[in-house]
């Protein structure tokens, strides 16, 4: 089993929280990595609401199926029987012990309010993303809580060992496709993947009619990650009426496919664009969703810029559920078309701006988005990084660098600041 970098945070969390529940799609290693942890370091009762007959014994007596249990729980796909959530609630007011529930969710509890409020303040909510790159590695990545540093950023030199990027983006992170060697073969794997999740989790959170259309909504969004999320011109291109789509995308967004990465906008009023922008959970799904699945067709493909964008973005929002700074993550763009791919913003308000190019070479010109984020924000600005396809780390002014894209996964600060893969 590889290590999963998020087992520290919670174990954390069991330690002092009567229910900790961890979340995300189907197939990221949720029931993999609960039942390690209620093997060894959380001894807990492990059942899976896949399964049938549990399932039909919590639906038809939640609060007599939860006292027929001592001890600590570990309840799988808990999202399959919403009626345990407030039998989970009564018994936790009655004893507090942390570590009580340990549920997994493969639908965001967060955007489906009945369920998140009848645990608020009981209740702490952990993501777990597909693998990331480090995890894959087998090394902890580090390249948030670097960029927040006070020390500058000293010169790192790539190397050209390991995979390249566009393998990387193709496999992506799901475990079971990313052992897949064959590009046909991933692909069948992510048909079938989205085949299930249609099936069952969507239909387990909403009765939804039509479900044929959303392999065709969600391939339609593959093509236009990177891009601010226009639901209008999405809903004219497929013919769907408006109504039909926002309750499409809010259960692509339930079921963590979908992920929408706000805009920054601090305290500049009408400067800036509001819009989110648009980008799929895992760029192996979201190469195979547009027809992208080998290295020469993408490498020759429009998309590969895109690709590279939301491969970055999703690696920070992975690494950002154990950095240190836990910083919130946004894109930045301005009326007048500057703009900055990622902005994190730590919890006292800094600011580090991420640019992605898959070209190895750079240029000033490549920098304007960051200079003028630096410039809008002033004294919060802590640094902006361009990421990019080179060997060396370039100065481009104050606390501006072109820094090589697998810095990214990078392990470890040392002593002096550098960082070391």
């Amino acid at each position: 089993m590889l290590e999963r970098h998020i087992s520290s945070r919670l174990l954390e969390a069991l330690a002092d929280s009567p229910v900790v529940l961890l979340h995300g799609a189907r197939q990221t290693g949720k029931s993999t990595l609960v039942q390690h942890i209620t093997a060894t370091e959380h001894p807990a009762r492990y059942l899976t609401l896949d399964d049938a007959a549990v399932l039909g014994a919590a639906a038809a007596d939640p609060a007599g199926f939860l006292a027929g249990i001592e001890g600590p729980i570990a309840l799988d796909e808990v999202q399959r029987a919403p009626e345990l959530f407030l039998a989970i609630k009564a018994d936790v007011d009655r004893n507090r012990k942390p570590g009580r529930y340990l549920l997994t969710g493969s639908a965001n509890v967060l955007m489906l309010p009945k369920l998140s409020e009848s645990l608020a303040g009981r209740m702490e909510i952990l993501p777990l993303w597909p693998l990331s790159q480090g995890e894959i590695a087998g090394k902890r990545e580090t390249f948030i809580d670097i960029l927040f540093a006070d020390k500058p950023i000293k010169a790192v030199v790539g190397s050209r060992n390991g995979p390249a990027l566009i393998d990387r983006i193709l496999r992506g992170g799901y475990p079971e496709a990313h052992r897949r060697e064959a590009p046909s073969r991933r692909r069948a794997w992510f048909n079938s993947y989205i085949s299930t999740i249609l099936q069952r989790d969507v239909r387990d959170l909403a009765n939804v009619d039509g479900l044929s259309a959303m392999p065709r909504l969600l391939a339609m969004l593959a093509s236009r990650i990177g891009a601010l999320l226009n639901q209008s011109e999405v809903s004219r291109s497929l013919g769907m009426p408006q109504t039909t789509l926002k309750r499409y995308m809010a259960l692509l967004e339930a079921t963590f496919l979908v992920q929408l990465l706000p805009a920054w906008s601090g305290n500049l009023g009408k400067r800036l664009v509001k819009s989110p922008k648009l980008y799929l959970n895992d760029t192996g799904l979201a190469s195979s969703l547009v027809g992208q699945i080998d290295e020469r067709a993408i490498g020759q493909s429009q998309l590969l810029g895109p690709l590279a964008e939301n491969f970055v973005v999703m690696e920070l929002r992975k690494q950002a559920t154990w950095s240190k700074i836990e910083p919130g993550l946004f894109h930045f763009r301005t009326l007048g078309g500057q703009e900055v791919d990622v902005v994190l913003e730590s919890p006292s308000g800094d600011l580090v701006g991420i640019e992605v190019k898959t070209s190895a070479t750079v240029g000033a010109e490549d920098f304007k988005g960051l200079k003028a984020l630096s410039e809008e924000t002033g004294k919060r600005f802590h640094r902006g990084v361009l990421l990019y396809q080179g060997l060396e780390t370039v100065p481009f002014g104050k606390n501006l660098h072109a820094v090589p894209m697998e810095t990214l996964w990078q392990s470890r600060p040392d002593s002096d600041g550098t960082c070391n893969p």
